[in-house]
């Protein structure tokens, strides 16, 4: 399907994707301060036997932004990381599939996809160096510029996803009730009086003070606030469930309200063309770690960060109230202690609580609060195919699929590259790469769950459950024939009595807001930087996770009483006006009195 074809899949104009795929970052929480933008340090200022040392235990997205902004500052940094740099942000290749001089075939965790909304990653992209781009990585994002919503047995909606030509040019409450009730108009298939009050409760929303907001709506399910289980199952299946489940890996009976809306509130904005830096949804112009990754890790290298791959952090030393030393476990099993001036914590929050230790705990109580944070399984799978296969030029969010899926043609992107020329055995074409969210209900094929599948069921039931959703139009999409090979994370073990994910995403149940911790501890020399961390992003995304890094590099600032300037946190877009009605929500909140939108 080259997306110019005529099908029944009806094609409707407009911003609306902004709803349909809402929840793909979700973003929330108070609004963090911009501080003033640091010019980076000279590479090799202050370093030397006189400079701080810092070691960062964990190299994703969070480690690599936390080494970058502290490198630029003179600091002497160490980055322990026991895969890859990059953790789940990276791609990887694909074992023994190079042949004749050829790059091997890029595989990945997942998908992955910058918002226009995100401010703070795309800064940090700006500053790596890459030949040929005055703006650095930056200059490797593309816009996607469409979304589908694949129903099984239903008409599939296609949709623009870019910003509207000629956003009203003032927010009012009335306007943007107007914009909302015309972004559901484009599903089709949702009753008018249904729309109009999800749209409303939209408008309670975005009117809603930040007290009402964390002391109200986080502890209110997205079905609850939506009023799902009144509604039609249209409604519930494209507003509640698709929104949480197939992005995000939280069920909607569960998801907070705030962590989805913020969501929503942030693509919405992004897609009127206010505070984004960008087209709602970019990727990149080729694999992760060609236009990123690899970048990245070589300019740390430039300003003297060292790397060391391979250790698994396993504890931490505590004495005298300051941590002096890290337990680190390489490979052959054997342990080691090294030791920093300083330690910045950069792990998935699922790994960084099992080095906290009794007396690590003790001496700063939000720690083991951290033992209350959830993580599901979100893992990725990619298909190589022997022909070109883009879909549509966008994501696709199967919204019928039992096991959650969403997927992209990522080839279509890569310009400057012949994916057959350049990957793989050269029959191979294209990557369709795929996320699954629900890895605990049955699939299509084999009535078993993901966990439960083989390697080579779970390939066959995601493929089953795509063609079911994009085939049913009497037009073959996916083709079983143009199968070349397929790769699923290796992090993830099915198929036995004990089934293994050693890279989770972090879920947002409603009430988990109030464990998540702040970068700075009460340890003086340990700061914690990762997408479970409180900044003003409350997901797990890429954007959440170099914010916390941010605020993180600004505590051990603060605490060494360095002269530097501090780390710029941008928060999300708050649109001034909405000020009034949000003050004067605070009252109205204050009072015990509901949101004046609020009909019920």
């Amino acid at each position: 399907m080259d997306g110019t074809g005529s099908t029944r899949r009806g094609f409707i104009g407009g911003a609306a994707a902004v709803a349909a795929t809402a929840g793909s970052a979700v973003l929330g929480g108070p609004a963090a301060v911009a501080a003033p933008r640091a010019r980076p340090a000279r590479a090799g200022r202050a370093r030397g036997a006189g400079a701080q040392s810092v070691a960062v235990l964990g190299g994703g997205v969070a480690g690599l932004t936390a080494a970058h902004e502290l490198a630029e500052r003179g600091f002497r940094v160490t980055v322990y990381e026991k895969k890859a740099p990059g953790g789940k942000a990276r791609s990887m290749d694909v074992p023994g599939s190079a042949r004749g001089g050829r790059k091997a075939l890029p595989g990945e965790h997942g998908f992955r996809f910058f918002p226009g909304f995100y401010r703070n990653l795309p800064d940090t992209m700006r500053r790596i160096p890459f030949p040929g781009n005055a703006d650095g990585c930056h200059g490797n994002l593309v816009a996607s510029t469409e979304v589908m919503l694949a129903r099984t047995g239903h008409e599939d909606i296609r949709l623009p996803f870019r910003t509207v030509g000629k956003p009203p040019p003032l927010l009012t409450p009335d306007a943007l009730l107007r914009a909302l009730t015309g972004f559901l108009d484009a599903f089709g298939n949702i009753p008018a009086a249904e729309a109009a009050y999800f749209a409303g409760r939209l408008l309670v929303w975005l009117t809603s003070c930040d007290e009402r907001r964390t002391g109200a709506w986080e502890k209110v399910p997205w079905w609850e606030f939506i009023r799902a289980a009144k509604m039609s199952p249209n409604y519930q299946r494209l507003l509640a469930i698709g929104i949480t489940r197939n992005i995000v890996a939280t069920k909607a009976e569960v998801a907070s309200t705030k962590t989805v809306s913020t969501c929503i509130e942030a693509f919405l904005f992004n897609a009127l063309g206010r505070g984004a830096d960008g087209e709602p949804d970019r990727v990149l112009n080729a694999p992760t770690n060609e236009a990123w990754i690899d970048p990245w890790v070589a300019y740390l290298r430039s300003l003297g960060v060292t790397f060391e791959i391979g250790p698994a952090v396993r504890d931490l030393r505590i004495d005298g109230g300051r941590i002096t030393g890290a337990v680190l476990q390489d490979p052959s099993g054997a342990q080691r202690t090294v030791t920093a001036d300083h330690f910045v914590s950069a792990m998935p929050v699922e790994h960084a609580r099992t080095t906290w230790n009794a007396r690590v705990r003790a001496a700063d109580p939000q720690l083991a609060r951290c033992d209350r944070l959830q993580t599901d399984w979100m893992t990725g799978i990619q298909f190589y195919l022997t022909e070109p296969t883009p879909v549509i030029h966008g994501h696709v969010n199967h919204i019928d699929s039992p096991w959650a899926i969403t997927c992209v043609g990522q080839a279509q992107y890569w310009s400057g590259r012949d994916f057959r020329a350049d990957y793989g055995d050269g029959v191979a074409a294209d990557c369709l790469s795929v996320d699954v969210s629900e890895w605990d209900k049955p699939g299509i094929l084999y009535g078993k769950t993901a966990k439960q599948c083989t390697r080579e069921e779970v390939a066959r039931e995601v493929w089953a459950q795509m063609k079911a959703g994009l085939n049913d139009t009497g037009r073959t999409v996916l083709s079983d024939a143009k199968i070349h090979s397929w790769f699923l994370d290796p992090a993830v073990e099915t198929g036995g009595p004990r089934p293994v994910n050693d890279e989770q995403l972090l879920i947002h149940p409603t009430g988990t807001w109030y464990d998540r911790p702040t970068a700075r501890t009460a340890i003086p020399n340990l700061f914690l930087c990762g997408d479970y961390v409180a900044t003003d992003i409350d997901l797990a995304t890429m954007e959440g996770a170099n914010a916390a890094a941010r605020a993180a590099v600004n505590a051990l600032l603060d605490r060494t009483g360095s002269r530097a300037a501090r780390c710029a946190i941008t928060p999300l877009y708050r649109a001034p006006e909405l000020e009034l009605p949000r003050a004067e929500d605070a009252v109205r909140y204050g009072l015990g009195l509901p949101n004046a939108f609020d009909l019920g």
